[in-house]
């Protein structure tokens, strides 16, 4: 594999070869993602970067409930843009803040003082209160994490965490992914997973923290999976599910 591009970026070019090989003309609806992704032997997450890639591109159009519909065919000479190439994933993303901050909250539950809780518990306040608000920001959130590294008493896994989350703001993919959503209510979920691994810092106890954290990540990428999915509900796709990823 070139070590410049991603493996989504791959899946991405075969795509593109399939579009530009004559099997298909503007309006034909493409085949469903759970059906592509079987026929590439490839996870439902890394399908759907490749195509938010195709649709970043101009080449496909996702509609709600439908599917996904050519709406260009690629130029015979076209490559993987280069404004492409830095960007990541969101369930690429989404994974290595799973892995990273799990064990970050067990670290922090050992470390964690008085006024790491009151600051975390103060993050949490404000973020309920956008939530009635009905505010779209994520700076709550992003703070309770932070905030949550910043407990660890180490500022090399605080810039870890901060990187990713800056990673997060400066992704068009992310962005794509999010333009499919249109039910906020998971951000409730999310609140409440908050608050488990808040309590379990308040106990001290790194297991369960790491626990909490862990669930709290796979619940994100299992609610944007399947928020952001764009296929008829009709088709199948309970039966291609990924099974989670279980800590140590």
């Amino acid at each position: 594999m070139d070590g410049q591009r991603r493996r989504y970026q791959e899946v991405a070019e075969v795509l593109r070869k399939e579009l530009g090989n004559g099997t298909f003309k503007v309006g034909d609806r493409l085949r469903p993602e759970r059906q592509i992704a079987e026929e590439m032997n490839v996870s439902r997450s890394l399908l759907r970067e490749a195509m938010i890639m195709l649709e970043i591109e101009g080449l496909i159009d996702v509609r709600k409930g439908s599917g996904t519909y050519v709406v260009r065919l690629p130029d015979a000479e076209q490559v993987t843009p280069t404004s492409n190439l830095e960007d990541i994933g969101p369930f690429e993303l989404l994974q290595a803040r799973q892995l990273m901050e799990s064990n970050i909250a067990a670290f922090a539950a050992s470390m964690v003082t008085k006024a790491d809780i009151l600051r975390m518990r103060d993050a949490l306040e404000r973020e309920r209160e956008d939530l009635a608000k009905g505010s779209g920001g994520y700076e709550a959130d992003e703070e309770f994490h932070l905030l949550i590294a910043e407990a660890t008493q180490n500022s090399v896994l605080v810039d870890m965490v901060r990187n990713l989350w800056q990673q997060r703001t400066r992704s068009r993919m992310w962005d794509k992914l999010h333009e499919r959503i249109f039910d906020n209510t998971y951000r409730e979920e999310w609140l409440n997973d908050h608050q488990d691994i808040l309590d379990a810092l308040q106990r001290r106890d790194p297991q369960a923290a790491k626990q909490a954290m862990w669930q709290h990540l796979e619940n994100v990428k299992k609610r944007l999976m399947d928020l952001s999915d764009v296929d008829d509900p009709a088709f199948d796709a309970y039966l291609f599910q990924q099974d989670p990823l279980t800590p140590a």
